[in-house]
C-alpha cells in the first residue's frame, strides 16, 4: 500500500521551509522535521501550517492540514494589494506596498510563497528586523488580515467611496 499517494488538490501547496530538529537521548540523537506550508487558491484564500514528524512526507501532510484548518480571506484589488501595510508578528516585520500591474511579486521566500498562494500578482515586499520564516510567514498574514477595501472602509464610517478615496 502507497502511504504518500496524493490526491489532487484545490489548494497551491507551497514547502516554505523545512527544519531538521535532534533531541539527545540516553541512546542517542533522534531527528525529527518540521515543515512550514503555505496552501492558497490563488483567489484571495490562504493558510499556513506547521507540521512536525519522524519522516518528511509525514510533517508535510501534517502541515497542509494544519494550513486548511486557518485559511484566511484577504481583501485583493485587481492582481495587488488596496494599500501599504506593515504586519508584525513577534520580532518579524514585514512591509507590503501595492504595485502597478507588470511589477511582478518582488518578495524573498517565505513573503514569495504566501503572496504567490494567494494569487498576488503585483507586490513589493520587505522583511524588517528578524528572517526567521515562521515569524516571517505570521508578521506576513497579520498584515494580510487589516488589509480593508474602499468599499469596507466606507460601510464601517457610513461614507460613500467617493468621500473616502477623495
Amino acid at each position: 500500500m502507497a502511504r504518500f499517494e496524493r490526491e489532487p488538490s484545490e489548494f497551491v501547496e507551497k514547502l516554505v521551509y523545512l527544519n531538521r530538529v535532534s533531541k539527545t537521548v540516553k541512546g542517542g540523537r533522534v531527528a525529527k522535521f518540521s515543515a512550514l506550508m503555505v496552501v492558497g487558491d490563488e483567489k484571495g484564500r490562504v493558510g499556513f501550517g506547521l507540521g512536525k514528524a519522524a519522516e518528511v512526507p509525514e510533517a508535510i501532510r501534517k502541515g497542509i492540514e494544519d494550513a486548511k484548518k486557518n485559511m484566511i480571506t484577504v481583501s485583493l484589488s485587481g492582481t495587488t494589494i488596496p494599500h501599504e501595510v506593515i504586519g508584525e508578528f513577534g520580532a518579524g516585520r514585514v512591509l507590503m506596498k501595492p504595485a502597478a500591474p507588470g511589477t511582478g511579486v518582488i518578495a524573498g521566500g517565505p513573503v514569495r510563497a504566501v503572496m504567490e498562494a494567494i494569487g498576488i500578482k503585483d507586490i513589493r515586499t520587505k522583511c524588517l528586523r528578524s528572517n526567521n520564516p515562521q515569524n516571517v510567514v505570521s508578521a506576513t498574514f497579520q498584515g494580510l488580515k487589516s488589509l480593508r477595501t474602499p468599499e469596507e472602509v466606507a460601510r464601517v464610517r457610513g461614507k460613500s467611496v467617493e468621500e473616502i478615496l477623495g
